[in-house]
């Protein structure tokens, strides 16, 4: 078989994006609190950005409050800030190492403000998927100048990564579809 794109990566990486997708709006709870509601925060510590599960433990001891437990003395206004700086709406009670955040009640006004964050989420998605057609797309360009494979080839294989794309991209979309439906529903 002439060399053309490796299909298996290319399929690799979508999915990737796709499992990065479901990852980010799982963190968009509707109503209950859960401890994945803080898993895009990014706290600023020892002069790097790190998941806040590797600074604190997070916990849910009532279905509408979440318990962050700071390891570190030094770490708790960071953790604090990086928490209200994350566009979740949340605003942490500090009482010494550990952060209480009373989960907001979901008004019409906060479940639009979580549809636009997941619509983020879809669109960071999507141009995910498309920087993994256009590296294909390159790849095949390449190919083809360089002779490994015939114009015909070419074509047939591009065709074959744009149909993988927009398969892509119909999964996240349908899926923002349903995460959509699932906050607006009161």
């Amino acid at each position: 078989m002439p060399e053309g794109v490796d299909f298996k990566d290319l399929h690799r990486r979508m999915d990737g994006a796709v499992s990065a997708f479901k990852h980010d709006i799982a963190s968009l709870r509707t109503g209950r609190a859960s401890a994945n509601l803080l898993d895009p925060v990014q706290v600023e510590a020892y002069g790097t950005s790190m998941p806040i599960n590797q600074v604190a433990t997070v916990s849910v001891p009532e279905p509408r409050m979440i318990s962050v437990s700071v390891w570190d003395q030094g770490m708790v206004q960071a953790v604090d800030k990086a928490i209200r700086e994350s566009n979740l709406g949340f605003n942490p009670i500090v009482e010494g190492t550990t952060l209480r955040i009373p989960l907001p009640e979901l008004n019409e006004e906060r479940r639009k403000e979580l549809v636009k964050i997941a619509h983020q989420y879809a669109e960071s998605a999507r141009v995910a998927a498309r920087h993994v057609r256009r590296d294909g797309m390159e790849h095949l360009k390449k190919a083809e100048k360089d002779g490994d494979i015939s114009q015909d080839e070419m074509h047939a294989q591009s065709d074959r990564v744009q149909k993988m794309t927009d398969e892509t991209i119909a999964t996240i979309d349908k899926l923002l579809e349903d995460k959509e439906a699932e906050i607006m529903q009161v």
